[in-house]
């Protein structure tokens, strides 16, 4: 009887956080009209000509190679992602993650519930990765938190906040090889309390902004499959080669 009340908890959080972006989203409006990341023309965050770029691998079949150096990182079951990480797409990220245009996340987490929708095997909540406690703080919010809430709704799917960065790491894109192999050791953990009633017999789904080597998400799933969970997928809005 747990697993429930645990759900309609995590339900009502979602919606509070949803509205309470929602408020300071219309803030920003009033404050600074929007301009399109990828064009630059006034209006919305991301404009009508430039949403496609979003949604280039949309018809891709689920299950392609991600052609990265190694096969799909142990223990995740599937990764998908929705464009390469160049062009509109990158700059939609960056503009996001570090020029604080949190408008456009709703746009990244449409993108990601649409791909999921047409590729992703399975999935019971998704679970946004977490940035470090640093980066939060910096920026006011995790976008790949705000990007999961929209994905959420999109996809009809709770979104849990299960993960905990126990200290920042370095991207393993700028690391060779040794090194790689101990920064993300230890560095994800399951949260204490209730949280972990939303894991146990779960398939869970990983949400992220950018995928590398995979090497991130990898660890996010470990912790998780430690904690109990069924299987683990992920999703990303855009893939770095």
């Amino acid at each position: 009887m747990s697993a429930p009340r645990h759900d309609a908890h995590m339900d009502l959080l979602v919606d509070v956080r949803r509205t309470l972006g929602a408020v300071a989203d219309k803030a920003l409006d009033l404050a600074l009209p929007a301009s399109c990341a990828g064009c630059g023309q006034e209006g919305k965050a991301l404009c009508r000509e430039c949403r496609p770029a979003l949604d280039v691998r949309l018809a891709a079949e689920p299950g392609v190679p991600i052609g990265l150096p190694a096969d799909l990182p142990a223990p995740l079951l599937q990764l998908e992602w929705c464009a390469p990480f160049t062009g509109v797409t990158r700059r939609a990220l960056h503009a996001l993650k570090y020029d604080g245009e949190r408008r456009l996340a709703p746009f990244l987490g449409a993108a990601v519930a649409r791909r999921w929708a047409r590729a992703g095997a399975a999935g019971d909540a998704l679970v946004p990765v977490p940035a470090s406690p640093d980066r939060v703080r910096e920026r006011g919010y995790d976008q790949a938190a705000l990007i999961a809430a929209e994905a959420g709704r999109q996809l009809r799917l709770p979104v849990l906040h299960l993960l905990e960065r126990t200290r920042a790491t370095t991207a393993q894109f700028d690391l060779d090889r040794a090194t790689r192999a101990t920064n993300l050791v230890d560095a994800f953990r399951v949260g204490s309390g209730d949280g972990r009633l939303g894991i146990a017999g779960r398939w869970l789904i990983l949400v992220d902004d950018v995928v590398t080597t995979g090497a991130t998400l990898a660890a996010c799933a470990g912790a998780l499959m430690d904690a109990g969970a069924l299987a683990v997928s992920a999703v990303a809005v855009a893939r770095e080669r």
